[in-house]
């Protein structure tokens, strides 16, 4: 099939392995994988299976467990550590060869991390360094310091692990020497202090490990058994000169290629910031922790972050003749004219696969309208060893990537509210052959979303692209569109329905506090029904805009609620020149919140010096501001012109009661039901329009 990304598309090789494209499904972690024995369930497969046969070239697992001893239960990592776990294994290998694609493992050893990484076997480095930071993930307590011996049992523990791998019908690995990984501690002279072989005395000494590795895997399964090196091509953040630099970097990859090595991933490293140094869009939330000017000149940071590792690709790739990937949100375009120019010969995507495991088909098809859209989000980073979910894509961690089949019997579906939740159902009902008409009363469809994108911005989260999907999707499917309409009992009795689904979002949850009456209090129903108005006249980009000459909030505001709509509205607000006080009665702050953004969200307040207070008791709002209980049982006045709830919506079920009894079927999905956020709507919606 001719496509307009011939260089995309184009067939490589690693190697002896044949890729039928330069796509490369990288290694990212989705806990996919079960504990016990048999590793490799239905998730694992379906997963990694819709990738491969959504038309990458090559498909890179996640890691499996290389921190030994382990427990066989708790822990959601596949193992290679005994021969046992072979034969599950195959089943894995089997699924993606079944659509003509290669697979590779990602091998690496989390070495120094500590914090929610923390094991049964103890942290271990090179070194016993330290350097602490609020965006890391290493502790503060040094690392054990690895013996010789211990280095050449992980040398035998790589090796042995890639022949399980190999005899399971892996097609080649990947080792991540890069990040703030074992093998990079070795490599680096700020983090390697040894006074041994292995020491940062020669690069001989630095790669000694590496290469041990690399050599021992090559003689137990073959010379032609494929070895990609993810490498840093930079190591920046450290002070003094000992971070590893580009000279080493290319003197490291020419070392690789010289003892067999089939292929470079080329990323970078930001000392302390682990998860900035590879989704690098977090290092502009919700500013840059430096000046943008500081910013390490070696990489582009024009895109806020999208392609900010392209140029090390080129610098690599200029001192061997191996092929080199590059990554980061990089997308079908930029990936095209990355191979046309010759900057890369492969092409890392991860969260565009996790978004939409038909990724590259739909690309390669020109269906661009179809693809479901990674908006860089960090809801896939959300959670630790337990199974991953998406935003935007309701099948990521389930059995199935696949609508159900055309329903057997036509029905007549009224949704009413045209928010995710009911947006998602109309389109999958709609698909499968139901006749679906979808009520807005609002005069734009989107809900809450774009209300959202409105106050979290453009730049870092491309929430535009999630709205114009489902509209696109609702619009191709053939939904009815009332807009502006509202569903009242007269509606009810016109259409008929056999089923319906009530998605109108919850109801604002009012604050149990006297004074609430006031004039300087901005009710919740008040703004969301002031803003929704605004964003159907002008959209949210420019309302976004408008709000930074005049807003009418006071210069002085409290934000009662601190989940992540009251800590997002308050970043909008500080922003625009407010002093922002955040109270809840919870316990916390910050629920969910994306514990990435969370961590530079809490980091900025504290830079900003914004006061945020849990566990108080909410005691009267008066015109000079809220006076609270705080846990300590100190009443304070906090001063303020403006006072804002911003709570979690409560369920609303009115449509739902008031159609008992004339609707055979009657179903209450997204807010109105169970008030969460835009991954539980989307995902409700799917199972809804798949069910019915």
């Amino acid at each position: 099939m001719a496509t307009r990304y011939e260089h995309l598309f184009s067939p490589t090789n690693i190697g002896k392995v044949q890729l039928k494209n330069r796509i490369v499904k990288t290694a990212a972690q989705t806990y996919f994988f079960e504990s016990g024995e048999n590793r490799v369930g239905t998730l694992a497969k379906a997963f990694y299976g819709a990738v491969a046969k959504g038309g990458a070239g090559l498909v890179i697992t996640e890691t499996p467990a290389m921190e030994w001893p382990l427990l066989e239960e708790g822990d959601r990592r596949f193992r290679i550590d005994d021969d046992k776990y072979i034969k599950n294994l195959s089943e894995l290998s089997a699924e993606v060869h079944k659509y003509g694609v290669p697979i590779f493992s990602q091998l690496y050893h989390r070495g120094p991390w500590g914090g929610i990484y923390a094991l049964i076997a103890e942290p271990c480095a090179a070194s016993a360094v330290t350097y602490p930071s609020p965006f890391d993930v290493h502790d503060e307590k040094p690392p054990h310091v690895l013996t010789v011996d211990e280095i050449e049992e992980l040398v035998d523990r790589f090796a042995s692990g890639t022949a399980r791998l190999q005899a399971a019908g892996w097609d080649g690995i990947e080792i991540n020497a890069a990040a703030d990984h074992l093998f990079h501690g070795f490599l680096s002279r700020f983090w390697n202090k040894r006074d041994d072989e292995y020491g940062p005395q020669s690069m001989e000494n630095r790669t000694r490990f590496i290469v041990n590795v690399i050599k021992e895997i090559k003689r137990r399964c073959g010379q032609d058994f494929p070895v990609q090196i993810l490498m840093n091509a930079i190591e920046v953040g450290l002070p003094g000169d000992e971070a590893l630099s580009i000279e080493e970097a290319k003197e490291i990859a020419k070392i690789y290629e010289s003892i067999g090595v089939d292929s470079l991933h080329v990323r970078s490293h930001w000392a302390g910031m682990h998860q900035g140094s590879y989704n690098q869009e977090n290092m502009f939330y919700p500013e840059p922790h430096i000046p943008l000017s500081e910013f390490p000149k070696e990489l582009d940071w024009s895109h806020h972050g999208a392609l900010a590792q392209v140029p090390l690709a080129p610098i690599i790739k200029s001192v061997v003749k191996i092929p080199v990937m590059t990554v980061g949100l990089i997308d079908a375009d930029s990936g095209d004219e990355i191979i046309r120019t010759g900057k890369a010969d492969l092409i890392g995507i991860n969260r565009r696969f996790f978004a939409d495991s038909n990724w590259a088909n739909k690309v390669r098809e020109g269906r661009e309208e179809d693809i479901q859209p990674c908006t860089h989000c960090g809801t896939c980073n959300t959670n630790y060893n337990e199974v991953r979910y998406c935003r935007i894509n309701a099948c990521f961690g389930s059995e199935s990537y696949e609508m159900e089949p055309p329903a057997e019997k036509k029905k007549k579906v009224v949704v009413v509210g045209g928010g995710p939740a009911g947006m998602q159902t109309a389109r999958v009902a709609a698909a499968r052959g139901h006749d679906v008409t979808l009520y807005e009363d609002g005069g734009y469809l989107g809900g809450a979303v774009a209300l959202a994108a409105m106050v979290k911005g453009f730049d870092i989260e491309e929430l535009p692209k999630f709205l114009k999907f489902f509209r696109t999707q609702v619009k191709k499917n053939g939904v009815n569109v009332k807009m502006r309409k509202r569903f009242d009992d007269a509606s009810l009795a016109e259409e008929k329905p056999d089923v319906l689904v009530v998605a109108t979002g919850g109801v604002p949850t009012k604050p149990d506090v006297e004074g609430y009456e006031l004039r300087n209090v901005t009710k919740t129903a008040d703004l969301y029904k002031m803003l929704k108005m605004m964003i159907a006249l002008v959209g949210p980009q420019m309302l976004r805009k408008l709000t930074k000459i005049w807003m009418p909030v006071g210069k002085k505001v409290v934000v009662i609620g601190g989940e992540i709509q009251g800590c997002q509205l308050s970043e909008y607000l500080i922003k625009r020149g407010r002093d922002v006080t955040i109270v809840t009665e919870g316990d916390e702050m910050g629920e969910w919140l994306v514990p990435e953004r969370k961590t530079r969200l809490f980091y900025w307040f504290d830079k900003k010096n914004i006061e945020r207070l849990t566990g108080v008791k909410l005691v009267k709002i008066t015109k000079e501001g809220l006076t609270i209980k705080t846990k300590e049982g100190q009443t304070r006045l906090l001063k303020a012109k403006t006072i804002i709830p911003v709570l979690p919506f409560s369920p609303n079920t009115e449509i739902a009661d008031r159609a008992k009894g004339k609707v055979a079927e009657i179903y209450t999905i997204g807010d109105c039901d169970s008030p969460a956020v835009m991954p539980d709507a989307t995902k409700a919606g799917w199972k809804l329009g798949n069910s019915l």
